[in-house]
Order: structure tokens, then sequence, then C-alpha cells
């Protein structure tokens, strides 16, 4: 069970000791790929003096960028057979498609980021698997993109294969596959439905993704469509839907003593459901809600935090992070597979509440009492579903945010029906971090960088890194550690939010366009951010010291700015009086044509009344008033030359953001491997990179 080498190792490594010691060696004690990973914000690249690719790059590399197209520099990162420029003198390779060889002190860096990238080719080499063709029924793929069929297709198998092998051994068989965070439930019904036929729990935080997960059931045809009882002539004169029946001559429409009918109605059209605040009696058959024509009463969320109704079954808002809240047990026609939707907060990975409702045998008879008068023809659910004392669970998740893949692996420790996990995680800046700023900061680092100093501080307990072993991790440069008592050495491997951001790149499948776009939107954003500096919209960068710095010009010289920090809200400050960067966001494709309509869309974004931006719009529209499409003109021609060397730096980082990624996928198998209760684990690629560049699966089995 299991591939025969628990990590996707680089070739370079026999075992997965050996190659921990040598990622984390790398990584603390690297000062380039720290600068890279967690030391270069891209706001700071045209505002700093000296730039930042002056200061980070050596001249001979920058001197070989210089006559390199951005597509063979990144050719040379991530493609490039380099053995080629191995050798002394005649015997090594001084040129490369017609021009010089790159530098040595180059060449050795990207040695040294593919040594420790792990494995990411599908199927893994040596595993004896191979591509297979799709098999997902179109049907049950309805909503999905070519990239999510290709994850569903692949993990449902990976999964179905899985259960088999621990069947297979002398382990209790799996009975259900709780889903965490299973939003619309692609995964859950290619899994419940036909061959799989599983029995899921899919747990999700937010109501309207489980209601649209039950409405893609119904238009899968996996679940017959609810018996509506409608009252046709209010349901008309709510909705505006509907013929209206021409009325009888003896009978006027607005006559009160005129009963209109009560009928039946096999459409259901969740639009004309009602709003969520209504509740909604015990027993009533409310003709707009699939739910109570199957289950009868369910619980409902008012939007007023003092409504409380318990007859009613309601659940106030302010106490919804509290509540486990079970809907429909649906029971798919095809193969007699089950999904239980729950909507549950997932706080610590404790999923106690959640097997609760499982477990909960009396809830299930009650619902199979309530639903066998529409569907006779249906299996008993207890016929189908397995006794609520054989719960064995295993714990699945496709492309969990964050802490989410914490939670998941914990949860194998904190419920004794969970057996086994298996979880795909993305959105790595989502995670937190556990261990607190370090003790020294590296010198390109901007020190008033919000969203840093607010992430590194919030120690949360649940944040990276999982494992004691990276937790207690001796770091170099002990001389640096000035501060700490009796000046011991710092300890424990630190990732910021800059860094994991950069470790959702997909830098291995760019392409010319597409990079070309990434690289123009960066270019765009950095350049207005010189445009801020400039009219006082924001403060100038600080160095290490904590100095108002300066900041170089389009012609290399140094422009100094005069700037008073503002009474309120202004630049780089927040309502209370700490700093935070101007967030823009995304913007309408149009946006991004050329340089004038992206800044005019952005401080019109800025400016804009109901925006979030903590800074005074009117402070902004002040600063920016007179700016004219000449002088934005200006400013995108002085600055284009250095558009290569972002678009350089950007691509470097991204490269070298691959070990972070690294790091943080053997943090968690470090993790599962330190605990007792865990017999084995390991991961392993379960996609195709170039559809789904976040995917490795972590995997851990209950002794």
């Amino acid at each position: 069970m299991g591939p025969g080498v628990p990590l996707p190792l680089p070739p370079q490594f026999g075992n997965p000791e050996d190659y921990i010691e040598s990622v984390l060696q790398f990584t603390t004690s690297s000062w380039l790929l720290q600068t890279l990973c967690g030391g270069v914000h891209i706001l700071d690249f045209y505002t700093r003096s000296p730039d930042l690719y002056s200061t980070i790059l050596p001249p001979s590399w920058r001197e070989w960028f210089r006559h390199r197209d951005i597509m063979d520099i990144m050719d040379l990162l991530m493609r490039e057979d380099l053995a080629q420029f191995q050798g002394i003198g005649e015997e090594r390779n001084n040129a490369w498609r017609d021009g010089p060889a790159p530098p040595e002190e180059l060449l050795q860096y990207i040695r040294d980021v593919r040594k420790h990238l792990l494995g990411r080719d599908f199927p893994p080499p040596g595993s004896g698997l191979k591509v297979q063709k799709a098999a997902i029924a179109r049907h049950i793929a309805v909503g999905m993109k070519v990239k999510k069929v290709h994850e569903v297709d692949n993990f449902a198998r990976y999964v179905d294969t899985l259960t088999a092998e621990i069947a297979a051994s002398d382990k209790k068989p799996i009975t259900h596959l709780v889903d965490f965070g299973s939003g619309q439930n692609y995964l859950g019904r290619a899994l419940a439905a036909s061959p799989y036929s599983k029995h899921v729990v899919a747990v999700e935080s937010k109501q309207h993704n489980i209601q649209g997960a039950k409405n893609m059931d119904v238009l899968a045809k996996l679940v017959p469509k609810p018996l509506v009882l409608r009252n046709k002539k209010e349901y008309r004169a709510t909705t505006g839907k509907g013929k209206r029946r021409k009325p009888d001559k003896n009978t006027s429409v607005e006559d009160p003593a005129a009963e209109p009918a009560l009928t039946e109605d096999a459409s259901f059209s969740p639009k004309a459901a009602l709003p969520l605040s209504e509740s909604r009696p015990v027993g009533q058959v409310q003709c707009d809600d699939e739910e109570c024509v199957r289950t009868g009463p369910v619980l409902s969320v008012v939007d007023d935090p003092q409504e409380t109704d318990a007859k009613n079954n309601v659940v106030t808002s302010s106490t919804l992070d509290k509540a486990t809240i079970t809907t429909t047990l649906q029971i798919y026609r095809e193969g007699q597979g089950s999904v239980q939707y729950v909507q549950h907060i997932i706080k610590d990975g404790d999923l106690t509440p959640v097997i609760d409702q499982v477990l909960d045998s009396s809830s299930i008879k009650d619902q199979e009492t309530k639903s066998t008068s529409t569907m006779t023809d249906e299996p008993s659910i207890l016929e189908v579903v397995p006794k609520p004392k054989d719960v064995n669970a295993m714990v699945i998740s496709l492309h969990s945010c964050g802490n989410l893949v914490h939670h998941g692996l914990r949860s194998l420790l904190l419920n004794p029906h969970i057996a086994a996990v298996a979880m795909v995680g993305c959105c790595y800046n989502l995670v937190t971090e556990r261990l607190g700023p370090p003790t020294y900061k590296l010198p390109t680092l901007r020190p008033n960088h919000p969203r840093l100093v607010a992430t590194s501080n919030t120690f949360d307990p649940h944040g990276f890194p999982m494992s004691e072993r990276l937790a207690n991790y001796p770091l170099p440069h002990p001389s640096l550690d000035k501060d700490s008592p009796n000046h011991e050495p710092p300890k424990g491997v630190r990732l910021n939010i800059t860094a994991r951001m950069m470790a959702v790149q997909a830098s291995f499948n760019w392409g010319r366009e597409d990079s070309d776009l990434f690289f123009t939107r960066h270019f765009y954003r950095a350049l207005l951010q010189r445009i801020f500096l400039d009219r006082g919209v924001v403060c100038p960068p600080v160095d290490a010291e904590g100095m108002l710095g300066s900041a170089v010009s389009a012609n290399g010289h140094t422009s100094h700015v005069n700037w008073t920090p503002p009474n309120g809200r202004g630049p780089g400050l927040s309502s209370d009086g700490t700093s935070t960067p101007l967030t823009i966001g995304t913007l309408r494709k149009f946006a991004y044509s050329d340089f004038v309509s992206y800044v005019r869309a952005a401080v019109e974004k800025l400016t804009n009344p109901n925006s979030f931006c903590e800074v005074d719009p009117e402070f902004i529209r002040d600063k920016m008033d007179g700016l004219t499409d000449e002088e934005i003109r200006d400013y995108e021609d002085g600055f284009a030359d250095k558009k290569k060397e972002l678009s350089v730096m950007w691509s470097l980082m991204a490269f070298s953001a691959g070990v972070v990624e690294a790091v943080i996928v053997t943090d968690r198998w470090l993790w599962l491997q330190e605990q007792e209760e865990v017999e084995k684990a390991w991961v392993e690629p379960v996609f195709d990179y170039k559809y789904s560049p976040r995917n490795l699966v972590v995997v851990g089995i209950k002794k």
C-alpha cells in the first residue's frame, strides 16, 4: 500500500532523510533563495534606490540577462539540460543559443533549486501506472471545466484504489468518505455515483454551496426531482412567472372567496426559493423549497442576531459557527451510493460533530419515514447506508485552502472513527504562521510591510510548520540573533506570506502569451506604485534602520520625495494609524489593454466611496487630481526598459518558490511520521502538472 519511497524524491537522493536534511539546509542558508522567496515585494521594484534588481542579482547575471529573450531565460531555469555546461576549458560548452553561455554562478543556483524540487511527473516514474482516458460520465461532470474533470476523474480513481487496498489488508474497510470543504461537491458526486458508489459525507461551511450542490444532483438526474406542492396563484403573484389563466366570467381574480387550488408541480427552480431569513414551521410543506418535500423540517439562518426560534428550527447567524447542520441524505439512483451534506465550520480538525450526525441513526430513520410517502420506489436508507456503529471513515479533500489540510490531517488523531486521510492542498498564502517573526530580517525586506507583520505575529498553533522537526530545526547565522537570551542559536523554519504566495505559481506551465500577460500586469502595478509615490499617495520606502529612503527614477537618477504623515487616514495609514497597503485587486479585462486604462481603472476603484480600501478615498482623489494621460504615458515610456528586469526577477522568484512548496508538503508528511497513531504515510502526484500544478496528495493511514 503506497509507493515504494514515501516522498517523490529528486533523482539525486536515495532516501527521504538525506533529502529532508539537504532541503532544510538549503532553505535556511541560501541568502539568494530567502531573498527571492520572501524578501522581494513587487511594489518596491521601482520605488527604491538602489533598485532591487541591481541590489540582489550579481553584475554577471544582469549582463547575461540583458542580451537574452525572456523565454530563453525561462527555458534555462526550468527546462534546459544543464549537463551541456559541465566540464573545464574546451570541454565546457561556452555558447548557448547563438550567444555566450550563462554565468557559472547562475547555473549553480539553478542546479541547487532543481535538486530540491519534489517529483511532479504523473504517473510517477516506476509506478507502472499509465495515463488513462477520462472515464467520468458526462452527466456527472455537470458544471466542471477541463481542469476539474481531470482532477475529479483521477482523484476519484485514486481514492477508490486506496480504499480497495485498505480493505484487502488486515484493516477495517472504509465505510464513509468525509470530504473536507466539499464546495459544489464535484468530487463527492463522482465518488457516490456509479461505478464507485461510495458513501460520502460532504462537509461545507457555506449554505449556498450546499444548495448549489444539491441542485446539481437533481440536474445530473442522480436524485429525483422533488414533488412540489405550489399555490399557483400566490406563486405567480410573487414571482411573476407562469401563464395567467383567463379569469372565469363569474369569478373575480381578487375575490377572496375563490380558494386557489393546491397543485402538484414536478419542476424545481432554485431562483424561486424563499429568502434564507424566512423560518419554516415544523411539518409545513414549503412549496418552493425541495428540502421540505424530502425531509420535512430544516434549519435556516436568520439575519438578525437577536432572532431565535427553536420551535421553527431557526439558528441565528451569530451562533452559526457553533452549529453543525445536517441537510439531506441523498441516495443516488446510480449504484446506490449516498451523499450526506453537512454544514459545519472546521476550526481545529475535530470532526466529532460531523461524525455524530452520521452516527445519529434516529435522524436517518426519521428521514426514511418522511421520504417514503413520495419515494416509495426508492430503496430503504438503512439498507443502503452502513449501520452507524460500522462507520470507519477516510478524510479526503481536493485542493483544500490554507490550514484546511492541517485540520484534515489532525482529524486522524482527534476522532476514533477516522482511519485514514488523503488530502491535496493549495493556497499556501492562506496558511497561518506558528512560530512568529524571525529574530533577524533580510536586508531587502520592507520592515513596514503590513501584511508581513500581521501574519508573522499570529502565533497560530495550527499553522506552519506542523512538524516538530521543522519547528526545532537549528538555523545558521546565530550571530544575527543578538536579542535572544544567552545568545542561543535561533531555530525553526519560517516561510512568510510573500514566500508562500509565490509557492502557488505554476511557472513550469508558462508560455510566451500567458507569461507576457503576467509580466505586464505586474509591471503596471509596480509602476502605478511609483506614480503613487511621486504624487504623495504612499510614503517613501523605509530602509533597514527605519529611515525614509529615496527612489530611483526612470533615467537612473535618485528622486527624493518630501512626505509628511497626514492627520487621520492617508498614504500608508489605516484608520488606527498603522500602515496598510493600497490593495487594488482584480480589475476588469479592458483595464489591462494599456497603462492609461489601468491607472484610470485602479484610481477609480480606490476612490469609489464603496471601496474597501482603508486609505481615505478623498485623500487619493486629491493627490491624483490633474494627472494627465500624457504624464501616464511618459511613466510607461521612461520605465519601459525596466519591464524586462521585473520579468526576469519574477521568473526567478516563481522558479525558486518550488522549493517553498516542497518544504510545506514535506512538513505535512513529517508531521504524520511523528504521530504514534499513524502506521504509514506518503506523498505522491495524482494529477498531470500541466492541468493541475498542485498535484501532490498527502496520505496517512492509522494503525
